[in-house]
């Protein structure tokens, strides 16, 4: 008589337990968990099990029944209540043979349980049979894939993580086929990153944003934060706003806006479809639950990015300091990564005559200099007061003398001189034993009057 998987489930488990003196549940298989669908009283009901967890979930991925007439021997048992002894748990098969889920049964009396399992198995059959002619077990709701997304949005590892994820969650959650990202930047609004395999209206959508320009994009983020979420009746003859209009060029029939964070940094999450639907209220309410849960991992992942890049670097310049320079020189390539060792002429003088204030703008100003002057790819330090040093790849020791010569001609545009020594690792030297011998190549120069370059012997 049960018109759904569920109230077979329920049923049975009611049935069940007028005979059965036994805690009893059954968990069916819903996306990548067991979900707890029917169970009798007990302190503690798993909602959702992991796959392979506990005893149930041995079953299900074993396919076969287990008896345990000990809990406290079974690193595998998940207490449910603090009396039980015993557990009997059978898969709950499909015709094929497949497992679908678990009838589980745990008792806390002696009772012998081999009679017991004849009837479970006989039970289960019967209930794997009777679902599967109901359509399967019941689908992952709504609310639980958001969850679920919500999860791996929490544990995306980078912003482009993050962003796919948010995406691949607003297309499952909605059902509507496409979703597109905007965010506010320091250079204007911006598309988010895409997502590995996106549909063709997706495409198209990405496509025409992009051919709008960033002032188009401005103007959807504005409209989402100005007035709020907003949606389509799915209604046909009625034109969209000039705002929309690059998405109607896509093709969008269908579409969820919802903004994301705040008005002046945040963005606005599109969610369209080809198709004219007419999205619910709750639609739109998920896809503010799941804006919401995008920007608190954003700007959790930016706030670590800031505190990390203040860890590894130079209040004062900006430039990183000691412990990534430690790293980079420890990965040195012997032959073809050059140390420069810089240390600036004169600057104790300076702090001296004019004060630190005055100390700290010559670094700065400097710092810049030198930058400028290096090639893309190269990095420079600042590992001391006024010493940096500057770690690049060559072909030739000849080539690091040339980009050091540029180094000290930046330095003389700027006012001030620097003295600039060179060494390349020898095959097993330690990267300390590299920078002292580029250190005192910068010391012999110092010694014949500063402002010049000097390559340590081979």
């Amino acid at each position: 008589m049960a018109s759904t998987a569920l109230e077979a489930c329920q049923w049975t488990v009611a049935t069940l337990a007028r005979y059965a003196p036994a805690t009893i549940s059954i968990l069916l298989q819903v996306h990548d968990r067991l979900r707890c669908v029917a169970a009798t009283g007990a302190w503690q009901v798993f909602s959702t099990v992991p796959p392979k967890a506990g005893i149930v979930g041995r079953v299900y991925a074993s396919g076969e029944p287990a008896i345990v007439t000990d809990v406290t021997t079974d690193p595998d048992y998940l207490p449910v209540r603090p009396d039980v002894t015993a557990e009997l748990c059978v898969p709950v098969l499909d015709p094929a043979g497949r497992p679908i889920g678990v009838l589980d049964l745990q008792w806390s009396d002696l009772v012998e349980l081999g009679p017991w399992r004849a009837t479970a198995e006989r039970l289960a059959a019967r209930l794997g049979t009777r679902i599967t002619a109901l359509g399967g077990p019941p689908a992952e709701s709504r609310s639980e894939k958001l969850l679920r997304h919500a999860a791996a949005m929490t544990s995306a590892p980078t912003d482009w993580d993050l962003m796919t994820a948010a995406i691949t969650a607003a297309r499952d959650v909605s059902t509507l086929s496409a979703a597109v990202l905007i965010l506010a930047g320091r250079r204007g609004p911006r598309l988010g990153a895409p997502t590995s395999a996106p549909g063709e209206l997706e495409a198209r959508i990405r496509a025409e944003l992009t051919e709008a320009g960033s002032g188009s994009l401005g103007r959807l983020l504005a409209r989402a934060h100005r007035d709020g979420s907003a949606y389509t009746l799915g209604e046909a003859g009625h034109p969209p706003t000039d705002d929309y209009l690059p998405l109607a060029r896509a093709g969008a029939r269908t579409l969820v806006a919802v903004p994301v964070g705040p008005p002046d940094g945040g963005g606005v999450l599109l969610v369209a479809d080809e198709r004219l639907l007419r999205p619910d209220p709750t639609t739109v309410n998920l896809m503010e639950l799941l804006a919401g849960q995008a920007w608190t991992c954003l700007d959790r992942l930016r706030t670590l990015a800031r505190l990390r890049e203040q860890a590894s670097s130079d209040p004062l310049t900006g430039l990183r300091h000691t412990g990534p320079f430690g790293q980079r020189i420890a990965a040195a390539t012997p032959g073809r990564t050059a140390l420069l060792a810089i240390d600036v002429d004169g600057f104790k003088n300076v702090n001296d005559t004019y004060g630190h204030q005055a100390g700290d703008r010559l670094l700065v100003g400097l710092a810049r200099a030198l930058e400028g002057a290096l090639r893309h790819g190269d990095e420079l330090y600042r590992i001391g007061g006024d010493e940096f040093v500057a770690v690049i790849e060559v072909n030739r020791p000849e080539e690091a003398v040339r980009i050091a010569e540029r180094l000290t001609e930046a330095a003389r545009r700027t006012g001030r001189t620097i003295s600039v020594g060179i060494a390349l690792p020898h095959p097993g030297e330690s990267p300390e034993l590299t920078l002292r011998r580029a250190d005192q190549a910068l010391y012999a120069v110092k010694r014949h009057g500063r402002d010049g370059v000097r390559l340590a012997a081979a």
